[in-house]
């Protein structure tokens, strides 16, 4: 075939298929654009119909509202209105009231003129009275008076005994189980339980049945015992236990040591006791020597008699205000020497005195006077220096004192008694209180005798009868407790009983 023939076949056909193509091309175009149009007529048309919904809701919800709107105005409206009736009726109210008070002063105007002329009539008839009883009865209007006051205070001070006595009632109904409760507690941390330490010791037994031949027939043992020692022995009926009391902490000693020897033992007999008690005896005079040269050493203090420091170490057995004196003389001591020392003072001097101050204790159950005076008086006459028996002496202030080791002495004596949990209230506190409560409600003018029962816990007050009648009896336990009160430390309460008794006696023949 001819080339040329074939290229302008080639060419022709390259023509006809770009013409083609461009045809097909151009449709494809035409298609997508048709199409492209097709979906942005729905797509507004979509828009159209939902920017008409919510035209439409927003118009609903317009009148919606609308309508909630009008009827909040109308709510209000009706409420204002309510009000407007009430402050209308108030008003009204007011003015009628007005106009009643108005009346009610007119009224009260005209009744005040008439009690004021009254008034003025009612004292001249009060006056021409006056004259007319002052001649009748013979007395002038001062006797009068005085009759009257004498006759209104009797009443007066009867009214007052019977409001006393029903707002103690009251008071004593109210504060009952609070003061039972103070009371239990007092008694549990105080008297119970450290008198029991202080003037008692108990005795356990293997049993019961030790009691029997600790009582003795006819209670020989026990008398043989208690007459030996010098103590009372209490056999009640805690079980397998017995209490030996005694004041004097030595004796007691001895006898709980001795009891617990013979119970031990088992041979229980006057003979044996006694043989047991002087043995225990003379081993309780070796621990009050040993205790005494213990507590010198710790002191700091040499050069003493052995008697003295034989007292000293009795007062191993002693306490005061439940603090051990022996402890509490070393601790004295100590303190003496550190405040002398810090002063310049003579520390072996102040030292001493410091430990011997409070020796007296040991024997103020057997001599008479205070413990400053009758430790002076036998330190004394073992050859202690002038400056030391006048600290000792003067630690209470009984004598004049003469050093400034007799100040450091009372000064240490202070702070080993007052710093905190050195000291409770004790038997010798106890009893302190109890007499000063009966002083204070025998001073009262009327009565006889008074008795603290109960542990202090309540006083009875006797009185004259003929000194002092039964509304005078109220008034004189208020005062009585108002004095105790104002006068007195104690825990819980004290119950205040004034009795007044008249007896009528007589004798059929």
């Amino acid at each position: 075939m001819n080339p040329i023939l074939v290229v302008l076949l080639i060419v022709l056909a390259l023509g006809l298929g770009g013409a083609v193509g461009y045809i097909w091309k151009q449709r494809q175009c035409e298609e997508r654009i048709q199409r492209e149009e097709a979906e942005a007529g729905n797509i507004l048309q979509r828009a159209r119909a939902d920017a008409q919904e919510i035209r439409i809701k927003a118009q609903e919800e317009t009148l919606a509202l609308r309508e909630r709107a009008e009827k909040e105005i109308e709510r209000r409206r009706q409420e204002l209105e309510r009000f407007d009736e009430r402050l209308q009726r108030r008003r009204e109210e007011l003015e009628q009231r007005s106009e009643r008070l108005e009346r009610t002063q007119e009224n009260l105007n005209r009744r005040q003129s008439s009690l004021d002329k009254r008034f003025n009539e009612l004292k001249k008839a009060e006056e021409k009275q006056l004259d007319e009883l002052q001649r009748v009865a013979k007395m002038s209007v001062d006797e009068a008076r005085d009759v009257l006051l004498e006759k209104v205070a009797r009443e007066a001070r009867e009214d007052m005994a019977r409001i006393i006595r029903q707002i103690e009632a009251e008071a004593r109904d109210e504060g009952e189980k609070r003061a039972r409760k103070l009371i239990a507690d007092a008694i549990q941390r105080v008297a119970s339980e450290h008198v029991s330490e202080i003037t008692t010791k108990v005795v356990n037994l293997p049993s019961d049945d030790m009691k029997g031949r600790i009582i003795g027939r006819n209670g020989r043992n026990i008398k043989a015992f208690e007459q030996a020692a010098g103590v009372d022995v209490i056999v009640d009926d805690t079980p397998e236990a017995v209490t030996i009391s005694s004041f004097d902490p030595v004796r007691r000693e001895v006898a709980r040591r001795a009891l617990e020897k013979l119970v031990l033992d088992g041979r229980i007999h006057p003979a044996y006791i006694e043989k047991v008690l002087r043995k225990e005896q003379q081993a309780v005079e070796r621990i009050i020597e040993e205790a005494g040269e213990q507590a010198a050493f710790d002191a700091g203090v040499a050069g003493l008699h052995p008697a003295i420091v034989k007292m000293m170490g009795r007062l191993k057995f002693r306490t005061s205000y439940g603090q051990n004196q022996l402890d509490h003389a070393v601790e004295t001591a100590k303190l003496a020497t550190v405040i002398a020392s810090e002063l310049g003072a003579d520390v072996t001097v102040a030292k001493t005195a410091a430990f011997l101050h409070d020796i007296g204790k040991a024997m103020d159950h057997n001599v008479e006077g205070t413990h400053a005076g009758i430790g002076a008086e036998f330190i004394k006459r073992y050859g202690v220096p002038p400056r030391i028996v006048n600290a000792v002496a003067s630690h209470h202030h009984e004598v004049e004192q003469e050093s400034v080791e007799a100040v450091i002495v009372e000064a240490a004596d202070a702070i080993s008694g007052a710093r905190p949990g050195a000291r409770r209230e004790s038997l010798e506190q106890y009893i302190k209180r109890v007499r000063a409560l009966e002083e204070v409600a025998t001073a009262h003018k009327g009565v006889t005798e008074s008795y603290a029962l109960q542990a202090g816990r309540e006083i009875r007050v006797f009185v004259r009868p003929q000194d002092v009648d039964d509304a005078a009896a109220t008034i004189l336990a208020r005062d009585i407790a108002k004095e105790i009160e104002e006068k007195m430390q104690y825990p819980g309460q004290i119950k205040v009983t004034v009795i007044r008794e008249t007896r009528a006696v007589d004798y059929a023949k």
